[in-house]
């Protein structure tokens, strides 16, 4: 009965089954984004939502009184889960309060992490995690960089063009906005041309083009192929270290199979030798009878 009992709640954390669950939870939160869908179905998604988040929980508890919560947190993809369960269990209160309550609004939102538990499946996934957070680390300093200049140029912005363009450049959080977006490279001619549109004068339009090009050229153009060069040698960096690896072992067994080949010659050499002397030892007795 012991075995039997095992077997079935190994079966219910089984990868099938996890990855049935959550396609269904997928499925039902994407349905339930359409209003024609919701008015039709009624409160039936929501119920399939509350269902699948009930199973996530099951299936934690399940692993942790098998495995032991030591066994269970040892493994950095359940660590990932029990967060996301955890975070998401505020919503099993949702069907006995009344009332719309803004917490579980912004609760709501953290459902969807749970479609993250997927990635616990796609091949080679902790080569892709570790290679991303190799890069983030990496890039930490060029977008703490890209951050800081940022900044100095929405105070400069702020300063010369905020009673031009409050709408812009009014205060700092707007101009930081703003030069973010010019960082980008989307649409960033489209401030200078409404400024231009407005009335402004030719030389103030031509020192905010000015500006705005300086700002493209540094932030958007030079900074971004910066931070997306360094983030994608990180990514690629263990494929790198692989192949060096590879080479390294190669040279190592090349040079290994050299010895071999020096001291098989070395010791056909003295085979060679100890023959030829005997054999001369067997012409100089000859020579004697």
């Amino acid at each position: 009965m012991e075995e039997v009992r095992k077997h079935k709640l190994n079966w219910l954390v089984s990868e099938p089954l996890v990855l049935t669950v959550i396609g269904l939870n997928a499925l039902a939160l994407v349905l339930a984004g359409f209003p024609s869908v919701r008015e039709t179905t009624g409160h039936w998604l929501g119920w399939v939502d509350y269902g699948c988040l009930l199973y996530f929980l099951t299936e934690a508890i399940i692993k942790i009184r098998r495995d032991t919560f030591a066994g269970y947190w040892a493994r950095g993809w359940n660590k990932m889960d029990f967060f996301i369960v955890v975070g998401s269990s505020p919503l099993l209160l949702q069907p006995f309060i009344d009332g719309d309550i803004g917490f579980f609004s912004v609760i709501l939102v953290g459902r969807f992490l749970r479609l993250l538990r997927i990635m616990h499946f796609v091949p080679n996934s902790a080569q892709i995690w570790a290679g991303i957070i190799r890069a983030l680390k990496a890039s930490a300093a060029v977008f703490l960089t890209l951050a800081v200049l940022n900044m100095v140029l929405a105070m400069g912005a702020n300063t010369l063009f905020g009673e031009l363009a409050p709408k812009y450049f009014g205060d700092p959080i707007k101009a930081a906005y703003s030069l973010f977006k010019v960082f980008t490279i989307e649409g960033w001619y489209e401030i200078p041309d409404a400024l231009a549109a407005g009335g402004l004068d030719s030389g103030t339009v031509t020192l905010v083009r000015a500006y705005f090009v300086l700002a493209v050229l540094v932030g958007g153009i030079l900074g971004l192929s910066l931070a997306n060069a360094v983030f994608v040698d990180e990514m690629t960096a263990d494929n790198n270290d692989r192949l060096e690896e590879m080479v390294s072992e190669l040279r190592e067994e090349l040079a290994a199979n050299q010895e071999q080949d020096e001291a098989l010659q070395a010791k056909r050499w003295t085979s060679m030798e100890t023959r030829l002397d005997s054999i001369q030892e067997q012409l100089a007795r000859m020579r004697g009878d």
